[in-house]
């Protein structure tokens, strides 16, 4: 049997920080698959199904090296993990070819407070009032970033909104996952029929892709496989409650490479609204460990 990771605050944190570098850099390259300066722009669809694919390759080629044996898999969860997740990360996307990707990135960050509100139903889980006044107050932030006005929403920031309910409701299943079964193991399963799942459904709207745009699908690819690689070998070195609120950095990648790339400086209103989002789930984050820490024996 190979030996658990140790506990270690320090590496946890350095390991999440360099998952969130992969997690921007996935979602920049999806929007540069999306530009004409490229070729002609792919499909949401397309770009997921090529997220998938390379993940794929990657995955099992760490799975085919490590000799990591598959036992058992829960396929009724795997199944509904994998297609949520492929709906979550399609529609984002599609969110940030129309939205500055620091946008699309902090509406996101409501998937933990939807896991909330879905754990209720799902889980039996009892919510408190801190609970709901943090979710409240990531909500307003969203409702910001969402810029209502007489005529409309901003269409991208609603599909980034999907994107972030579909992970809620992905996050339960992975609660119900994680402590069944070994972490490779729900990698690899879950790329294999999120791939099956996306290489369907980009039947109808796939085109061939250019030479800079293959290159770029496997850099999502491969991007997104490092960050789940490194979010879970964080995820086992220190306690989820501590080192989770660390991934909110992902927003400070996103909003460097808009500005460095895209010359898409966040203004006033991205700004609050992404501050507001941050608070809310920071004080959410802050109220887990406490509870954490309240229910946990005494050493």
């Amino acid at each position: 049997m190979k030996a658990l990771a140790l506990p270690n605050a320090r590496l946890a944190v350095a390991l999440m920080l360099i998952a969130t570098f992969f997690i921007a850099s996935s979602t920049l390259m999806a929007k540069l698959a999306s530009d004409p300066g490229f070729g002609t722009p792919l499909h949401p669809l397309q770009i997921s199904h090529g997220r998938f694919l390379f993940a794929f390759v990657l995955i099992t080629t760490v799975v085919t090296a490590t000799r990591q044996k598959i036992s058992h898999p829960n396929l009724r969860l795997h199944a509904a993990r994998s297609l949520l997740g492929w709906s979550g990360v399609t529609l984002m996307f599609a969110a940030v070819a129309f939205v500055p990707m620091a946008d699309a990135t902090a509406i996101s960050f409501l998937n933990p407070v939807f896991a909330m509100v879905f754990a209720i139903p799902l889980l039996g889980e009892r919510v408190g009032p801190v609970r709901w006044s943090a979710a409240a107050i990531a909500f307003l932030g969203a409702l910001i970033l969402l810029r209502p006005s007489p005529a409309s929403f901003e269409a991208g920031a609603l599909l980034a909104l999907g994107a972030a309910l579909f992970m809620g409701l992905e996050v339960i299943l992975i609660k119900r996952l994680s402590g069944r079964e070994p972490p490779l193991q729900i990698l690899f399963v879950n790329n294999t029929i999120g791939l099956t799942i996306a290489s369907l459904a980009v039947l109808p709207v796939w085109q061939m892709p250019s030479p800079a745009q293959w290159l770029i699908l496997a850099g999502v690819g491969s991007a997104m496989a490092m960050a789940q690689f490194f979010f879970v070998s964080a995820m086992a070195r220190a306690e989820a409650s501590y080192v989770a609120p660390f991934a909110f950095t992902t927003l400070i990648f996103a909003a460097a490479y808009d500005a460095a790339l895209f010359g898409a400086w966040p203004d006033a209103v991205t700004t609050l609204g992404a501050l507001t989002i941050l608070s809310g789930a920071g004080l959410l984050a802050w109220r887990e460990s406490h509870l954490k820490a309240a229910t946990s024996p005494p050493k």
